[in-house]
């Protein structure tokens, strides 16, 4: 480099560096500090009579923090936001540890599904090795979201389905156990088999409930808006294991169906409400296998809506199950 390419010696606050002096005190290659200068991250100071780029000792700063950025995995779009805009730096960090997050649940899950059939006979490998195989990794919950509108009567408020459904889907654990890796497999399973591909069909064991009927005299929004307290209400006792029995969840959960009906909570509607519930198809088995994706082994379930919904027509069909009129459930 000739004096009149750099004026000042190296230290001094008029350096300009060449590419590969810059280079050299950044412990990069030229062709590293060539590839950010073309991409617009390393902006250079000047070009030499010559053409040749010359930068400036914030340049230094510049380069090893972008090499800070790179070592994070930061990819170069993401580097150049954080350069260029105020405040991008939080944003990106966050996109990257949700990024991070769900290549993990992606291992783990895997981790999980490979213990799961290193884990059992070759009898059940064939069958298990077909279940997890349908799953991705990390697992979606599309197909079960699917499943309850498919399920769920016609013409329900939007925002009713939409409340039944993020009550209904279970949330799949980010480090599952192999059990819990089963469960949801046999869940999607389930909930794609051919008689719900096409929603559930009248006529087989997975019909639509008497409520989803149209011309009946139901109102299902009220019923699906109200069902949730009692549930609630309910959630104790069933956590607890407790005998279905009469009481405060019992009352509500009656007070919502004879809203939706119409009708009074007398003993005659009780009687009628449990015949006409007894005889309505189930879903038991999804609600079975959702309590076991969301519960680890070895502890006790959680309360579903389904398991609190059998537990209160349990308690309906009680001997002694009469209406207790010191409160009025409306629905919400």
């Amino acid at each position: 480099m000739s004096p009149a390419e750099n004026q000042h010696p190296p230290g001094t606050p008029g350096d300009l560096w060449s590419i590969g002096q810059l280079a050299e005190r950044a412990g990069v290659t030229v062709k590293t500090v060539r590839f950010y200068s073309d991409r617009g991250l390393l902006p250079e100071a000047t070009r030499s009579g010559g053409g040749h780029r010359r930068y400036g000792p914030d340049a230094l700063d510049r380069l090893r923090l972008i090499r800070s950025l790179r070592t994070l995995d930061l990819p170069v779009p993401d580097v150049g936001r954080v350069l260029g805009e105020e405040g991008a730096l939080e944003d990106v960090i966050a996109g990257q540890l949700k990024e991070v997050g769900s290549r993990l649940a992606a291992l783990r899950w895997r981790e999980a599904a490979l213990q799961l059939l290193t884990d059992c006979t070759p009898q059940e490998r064939a069958e298990r090795l077909r279940l997890v195989g349908a799953v991705s990794t990390p697992p979606g919950t599309a197909a079960l979201a699917r499943f309850w509108r498919c399920w769920l009567p016609a013409r329900l408020p939007s925002r009713v389905v939409a409340a039944v459904v993020d009550r209904a889907v279970p949330v799949p654990p980010d480090a599952p156990a192999p059990a819990q890796v089963l469960a949801f497999a046999r869940l999607q399973d389930f909930v794609t088999s051919p008689c719900f591909v096409s929603g559930p069909r009248a006529g087989t064991d997975y019909g639509q409930p008497e409520v989803h009927s149209s011309g009946k005299g139901y109102r299902p929004a009220v019923l699906y808006e109200g069902l949730p307290e009692a549930f609630e209400l309910a959630a104790p006792d069933v956590r607890a294991g407790r005998a279905p029995r009469e009481g405060e969840a019992l009352d509500c959960f009656v007070a919502v169906h004879a809203a939706a009906l119409n009708r009074r909570d007398t003993p005659d509607f009780r009687r009628a409400l449990h015949r006409m519930l007894a005889a309505e198809p189930r879903v038991d088995r999804y609600w079975q296998l959702a309590a076991e994706v969301v519960t680890p082994p070895a502890e006790p379930a959680q309360p579903t809506p389904g398991a609190a919904d059998n537990w209160l027509r349990a308690a309906l069909g009680s001997a002694d199950s009469e209406p207790h009129y010191g409160r009025v459930h409306t629905p919400t």
